[in-house]
């Protein structure tokens, strides 16, 4: 194997100029995030990293860039090894003369939606009609405590089959609808966005990646964030005012009833943030942490190794695993506090979810498939036949999509809105 030209780095020398490609800048405490949503690659810079950006994007050569940054702090910087950093983010378009090659960007879902088509996704009125919304549907309920659905609800039909069938098409209707909540608010703030399934311990879940919000105003970032739960609450309190009027007992009663667990069985699941839920990037965010997953699961297993070397070997072990690096000390303080504790959540909560899935819903879907296998033949009559494909069909749908799913994305880059340092 030869090399080529094309294969060599171009050399970065003081009167070296590059071009960038097109960057937005966002100040975020005593950080400057830097971005090229294009890639939705994103980096989180000190005030003189932000400037040497500013200088190298308005033409300065290396030599120039240093010596502007050099009378304006103090300090001295390597802009040659600077410029290799960026080139590796992909924010550099050409160094001297040379062409930078360049990765294909990830496609945006529905590419033609434009952010003046759905800019009132973004208009301060909005949250006053969906608060306006909400209120109604609690007064509702307080005046009739009976409309709140119960888990009896969703069995509106002495029929399997129509009982799964339907809810699971709701039920993926509901999902689709709450990710493109996410996808539009995201757009009209100009986020590309794409939309894809994912894995979230033993969850098949939706997922849109909207990373490219890091560099919107918080207001625009907090409400992409909270879009999909608001359009869930949205529905399920429309369903109360709507169920308020309808005659009790009715096939349309009882319909409304179960579409209303299934719009208000998600919400529970947003607070599982260790999951890496709507309310998790909330945390995030509030809390100003650049990757509060990544890095509250590498002290984890800090704490972890540790703990396991202080057992396995006492007081020498103890000594040794002290000397291990603990990755919380390279954050900033308000980070640092955030991340432990958000490690201890993450345990917790991990733990708890798998041991609820060993010991219940594993068994349960067992059950469920065995009674379905059983329930085919003759002596089971049309009804009893359909139900029980039904079940096969459904359950066994679900997790070979499950198992699909994670195969395919177990090499793809986290979806987590994580900036780089």
């Amino acid at each position: 194997m030869t090399d080529t030209a094309a294969d060599v780095p171009p050399r970065i020398g003081p009167a070296t100029r590059v071009a960038l490609h097109d960057l937005a800048v966002r100040r975020d405490r005593d950080e400057w995030i830097v971005g090229r949503m294009a890639t939705r690659t994103f980096v989180a810079l000190p005030a003189a990293g932000a400037r040497a950006v500013e200088l190298l994007g308005g033409g300065l050569s290396v030599a120039r860039t240093e010596e502007t940054l050099r009378a304006e702090t103090g300090e001295e910087f390597d802009i040659a090894d600077f410029i290799g950093d960026l080139a590796a983010l992909g924010f550099v378009a050409r160094i001297g003369d040379r062409t930078v090659p360049d990765a294909e960007p990830p496609r945006a879902s529905l590419p033609r939606l434009r952010p003046h088509h759905v800019r009132l996704a973004l208009h301060p009125v909005l949250p006053l009609l969906f608060g306006a919304l909400l209120t109604a549907a609690v007064v509702a309920l307080v005046r009739r405590p009976d409309l709140l659905p119960g888990y009896r609800d969703l069995l509106w039909s002495r029929h399997g089959s129509a009982v799964l069938l339907t809810g699971a098409a709701a039920g993926w209707t509901l999902l689709l609808a709450h990710e493109l909540a996410h996808l539009v608010t995201a757009r009209a703030a100009g986020v590309p966005g794409r939309m894809r399934l994912g894995t979230r311990l033993q969850f098949l879940v939706m997922q849109t990646d909207i990373s490219g919000i890091e560099l919107a105003p918080r207001r625009h970032r907090l409400t992409a964030y909270l879009a999909g739960i608001a359009l869930n609450l949205s529905v399920a309190s429309s369903l109360v005012l709507v169920l308020a009027v309808t005659e009790p007992g009715t096939t349309a009663h009882r319909l409304l009833a179960a579409a209303l667990l299934l719009a208000l069985l998600p919400l529970p699941f947003q607070c599982m943030v260790f999951t890496r839920t709507d309310l998790y990037f909330v945390l995030q965010d509030l809390t100003g942490c650049r990757d509060l997953y990544g890095d509250g699961l590498a002290y984890a297993r800090y704490r972890w190794w540790r703990a396991v070397g202080a057992v396995r070997r006492g007081a020498g072990a103890r000594a040794a695993a002290s000397g291990r690096d603990d990755p919380s000390t390279r954050l900033p303080a308000h980070e640092r506090r955030a991340v432990r504790l958000y490690s201890v959540v993450l345990v917790i909560g991990t733990a708890v979810c798998l041991a609820f899935m060993a010991a219940v819903t594993l068994p349960a879907d067992i059950v469920l498939l065995v009674r379905a296998v059983r329930g085919l033949g003759p002596e089971h009559g049309l009804a009893g036949n359909a139900d029980a494909v039904t079940v096969l069909v459904v359950l066994g749908g679900v997790n070979v999509l499950w198992l699909v799913t994670w195969w395919r994305n177990r090499r793809a880059r986290r979806t987590t809105s994580a900036v780089r340092r």
